[in-house]
C-alpha cells in the first residue's frame, strides 16, 4: 500500500515507512549499522544512501514513519536528531539570524530555555517570554519584522499549560513569524499541529515516541517546502543525527504508540480524578480536568489529555520532596512517557535551569508520568506516599 494517508494512526505507526525488507522479506526493517554505502561508479551511488550522516536506511524509515503519523493529509518531512535539544538547535540555527527574536512560552522545558537564554543570547538573538494563553500580550510581544520564531509547548512541560495553536499561529503568521510546537507531551496520536497552522512540530523522541525510557533522540516535522529542504541541510551540515540502533529502537516505539497512549491518557485520567478529591493535595493539573485552565482548548484540539499530571501537596516543598521520595512503583527519576511511571520535583530536578525564567516552576510542584501499570497500585503507591509525607 503506497499511501498510508487515509488510514488510523495505528495502522500508520505500524506500516508506513516500514515495508517488509525487499531482500529478506523481514517484516521489521533491518537495523543498517553501515556508515558508508557501495557506489555503481564515481559518484553514482547504488541507492539513496552514499554516507550515514547524510543518510542511513534506518533513520529514514523512521523519520518517514514520524511524517506520515504528524501529517497523514499532506506531505511532510521527518528528520531525526541525537537528541531533542539537537533537533531544537538545528531549528534555530535554520530559522534565526543575529539581531532576530523570539517570543517564547514562558513555562517550557528547562532545557529550551537554558538554550535561547544563554546560547542564543550571546549569538544576538533576543527572546521575550508571555503567557501564551494570553493572545494580547502574545500579540503584544511579537515584533513585525523582526520576530521570526514563536514557541510554544503543548501541553506544556511541566505545568501543563494548553496553547490554542491555531490562534497563535494566525497571530504570528500574520506578522510573518513562524510558529514552532514541542509536541512530545501530546504525540501525534493526540494532537497534530501542523494541521493546526504550526509551520514545525518538534519532539523529543526519548520520550512517548521511543516509550521504552531506553534512547536519547529528538525530530523535526515540517511540510514539504523551503523550510523543510533548508533543515534537511542542516541536519546534514550541523551532524547532530540520530544513530541507526537508536532510530530503530524509535520504530519499534511508533509501532505501539497509539496503543500505549491509550493506556496512559486512561491511567492518568483516573490519578488525576483521584488527586483531585484528595484533602492532603492543594492543587491538581491535567488537561483532562474540567478545572484545570487549559481545558476547553484542549477538548477541542486533542484526541485524548495524555500521560502527564502535575499536583500540589498541602505542606509546601518539604511535603513535595517526601512525596517524591516515598513513592515504591513511581520511580523518582527525570524524563517522561515510558511505560514505567515515573516522579519528580521538577523545581529541582529537570526545570532547575529555568528559575530565573519569567514564570519559574513551584518548588512544590510534584510530576508525574502515568505509566501503563495497573491503575489501582499506581493509586496505592501515591495514597501510601502522601501518608508518609504527612508524617
Amino acid at each position: 500500500m503506497a499511501d498510508w494517508s487515509t488510514v488510523g494512526h495505528s495502522t500508520r505507526a505500524v506500516h508506513a515507512g516500514q515495508e517488509p525488507d525487499p531482500v529478506t522479506g523481514a517484516v521489521v526493517p533491518p537495523l543498517v549499522l553501515a556508515s558508508t554505502f557501495a557506489q555503481d561508479g564515481v559518484g553514482v551511488p547504488r541507492s539513496a544512501f552514499e554516507y550515514a550522516r547524510s543518510g542511513n536506511p534506518t533513520r529514514a524509515a523512521f523519520e518517514s514513519a514520524l511524517a506520515a503519523l504528524e501529517s497523514p493529509g499532506a506531505a511532510a518531512v521527518g528528520l531525526a536528531f541525537a537528541s531533542g535539544l539537537a533537533a531544537s538547535d538545528t531549528l534555530l540555527r535554520t530559522v534565526l539570524r543575529p539581531g532576530d527574536h523570539v517570543v517564547l512560552a514562558d513555562d517550557v522545558y528547562g532545557g529550551t530555555y537554558r538554550l535561547l537564554s544563554t546560547s542564543y543570547r550571546d549569538w544576538g538573538v533576543a527572546t521575550d517570554q508571555v503567557d501564551p494563553t494570553d493572545l494580547d500580550a502574545v500579540r503584544a510581544a511579537i515584533q513585525p519584522g523582526r520576530t521570526r520564531l514563536v514557541w510554544v509547548e503543548t501541553p506544556s512541560n511541566p505545568l501543563l499549560t494548553v496553547s490554542d495553536v491555531a490562534a497563535l499561529a494566525e497571530l504570528a503568521h500574520a506578522a510573518g513569524a513562524l510558529v514552532a510546537v514541542d509536541n512530545t507531551f501530546a504525540t501525534p496520536v493526540l494532537q497534530q499541529p501542523l494541521a493546526l497552522g504550526a509551520d514545525v512540530v518538534v519532539h523529543s523522541v526519548t520520550k512517548y515516541l521511543g516509550g521504552h525510557s531506553d534512547l536519547v533522540a529528538g525530530a523535526l516535522v515540517a511540510p514539504q517546502g523551503e523550510l523543510a529542504g533548508l533543515l534537511a541541510t542542516n541536519q546534514n551540515s550541523l551532524g547532530a543525527i540520530a544513530a541507526p540502533f537508536d532510530s530503530w529502537l524509535a520504530m519499534r516505539g511508533l509501532r505501539t504508540l497509539g496503543v500505549r497512549m491509550a493506556a496512559h491518557c486512561a491511567g492518568a485520567t483516573a490519578v488525576a480524578q483521584w488527586l483531585a478529591e484528595r484533602d492532603d493535595v492543594a492543587e491538581v493539573r491535567y488537561p483532562g480536568l474540567a478545572s484545570t485552565p487549559g481545558h476547553a482548548v484542549a477538548a477541542t484540539q486533542m484526541a485524548g489529555f495524555g500521560g502527564m499530571v502535575t499536583f500540589r501537596p498541602v505542606g509546601g516543598p518539604q511535603a513535595a520532596r517526601a512525596v517524591a521520595e516515598a513513592t515504591e512503583v513511581f520511580t523518582l527519576a527525570e524524563s517522561l512517557g515510558g511505560v514505567e511511571s515515573l516522579i519528580e520535583v521538577p523545581a529541582a530536578m529537570t526545570h532547575l535551569s529555568s528559575a530565573a525564567s519569567r514564570r519559574p516552576v513551584p518548588h512544590d510542584l510534584v510530576r508525574l508520568s502515568v505509566g501503563v501499570e495497573d491503575v489501582a497500585d499506581l493509586i496505592a503507591d501515591l495514597d501510601q506516599a502522601l501518608a508518609a509525607a504527612r508524617g
